[in-house]
């Protein structure tokens, strides 16, 4: 025991994983769930409306959603004109908005509303939902007290009312009238209905990332133990210089990445449906790109790091925080937008909103140019700071 606690001591990295690691996961979690930076109540769900109506009634209702603390309602800002059921719908598909509120007319003077919603957020939904819900029955409340005022006053001027119509069952007449929220309410999914087990490409995303760094990152070290045995000093005595050494195991990580990913998507499309020929192209260019900037990382780290024990430590450590801010572990959907602002500082964030948009959304491949574009700029920016790490190894 006396031996094993000078050893732990005197091991940095294992003091990190023993103590500092599940502390710093806590942490990041309790900032997705408590009350930190991730703060423990629902985030705003950025929403348009609809009003089909175009009635007081409607425009109350538009009111009191703006001053919801759970919404954010958004607005095409070039164009001033309100918005049509085709433009909202298309702002849910392509992810600008989570939520179009559109308000309809139901029998009579009532007004129902219809939700068209992106599925990929299960929480969103049922909050707005409810939300929208307690409006209509809000509504519906005061229309109804303005109908059994406006009665009293002309049954007022006819005849004395019975002696039993008492207010409170007048109340209580108003109540049974009206409808529960939910029957006020219907929920359109515009963007899951017609596909095929489309979450599971999420998740595989998700996973595929983590571990194309986990692998990066190995693959990395394997330049740590060429160092170690004098490998990589016979290598350099050769015509072979850094630059094509460090270029040949990049081209190399990427290769054996993008091969990972598609073994990955391969067996979900055979074993879960996940379409993968009809993404085909999309799905090339965001793991092609995805790959290469997680090799570009795997080699920043080796160069950074002066054994393999202190690039295990650190890789885990980094790999696995990125993977819970990024999305990785946790939907970001769930996070506030403080905690989804600091994803943004991840290539998981980037990559994960590059698979959503060719799997879940169909968009085009010009849609990914910012998620193809930050994930190239990372890819160079490592393999450069990498070269110039690796000088010291030149001149050792």
């Amino acid at each position: 025991m006396h031996i094993s606690l000078r050893r732990l001591l005197h091991n940095r990295v294992e003091l990190l994983l023993t103590f500092v690691v599940p502390i710093a996961f806590f942490s990041v979690f309790a900032l997705i769930f408590g009350k930190g930076i991730g703060s423990g109540t629902t985030p705003k769900v950025k929403v348009v409306v609809v009003d089909e109506m175009q009635s007081p009634v409607s425009a109350t209702i538009v009111e009191s959603l703006r001053d919801s603390a759970g919404l954010r309602l958004m607005h095409d800002e070039a164009d001033d004109q309100p918005l049509t059921f085709e433009q909202a719908s298309k702002m849910v598909r392509h992810g600008s908005v989570t939520i179009a509120i559109v308000l309809k007319a139901d029998q009579g003077d009532a007004i129902r509303a219809e939700l068209l919603a992106d599925a990929s957020d299960q929480v969103a939904g049922q909050v707005v939902s409810a939300l929208v819900g307690r409006e209509l029955v809000i509504a519906k409340t005061r229309q109804a007290s303005r109908i059994r005022q406006t009665g009293g006053v002309r049954q007022a001027t006819v005849r004395r009312p019975p002696v039993d119509a008492s207010p409170v069952q007048s109340s209580a007449e108003v109540a049974s009238s009206l409808s529960d929220p939910a029957e006020l309410v219907q929920i359109v999914d515009v963007i899951g209905e017609d596909k095929a087990n489309p979450v599971v490409s999420m998740y595989a995303a998700g996973i595929a990332v983590m571990f194309l760094l986990f692998g990066a990152t190995g693959g990395g070290g394997v330049l740590l133990e060429e160092r170690e045995n004098t490998t990589l000093d016979r290598l350099l005595s050769t015509e072979l210089t850094m630059d094509q050494l460090l270029l040949g195991k990049w081209f190399y990580l990427t290769a054996l990445g993008f091969v990972q990913v598609c073994v990955m998507f391969l067996w979900g499309q055979f074993a879960f449906g996940v379409d993968l020929r009809g993404h085909l192209d999309g799905f090339v260019m965001m793991t092609l790109v995805t790959s290469s900037a997680a090799a570009a990382f795997g080699l920043f780290l080796a160069t950074l790091c002066k054994t393999r024990g202190q690039l295990n430590g650190l890789s885990v450590i980094l790999i696995l925080t990125m993977s819970a801010l990024g999305g990785s572990m946790v939907p970001r959907y769930v996070m506030s937008e403080r905690m989804r602002e600091l994803g943004l500082w991840t290539f998981n964030a980037w990559a994960l909103d590059g698979y959503d948009k060719v799997f879940w959304r169909d968009l085009p491949v010009e849609a990914l140019s910012p998620q193809l574009a930050v994930l190239m700029i990372a890819a160079v920016a490592f393999l450069l700071v990498a070269r110039a790490l690796a000088i010291r190894w030149e001149f050792d």
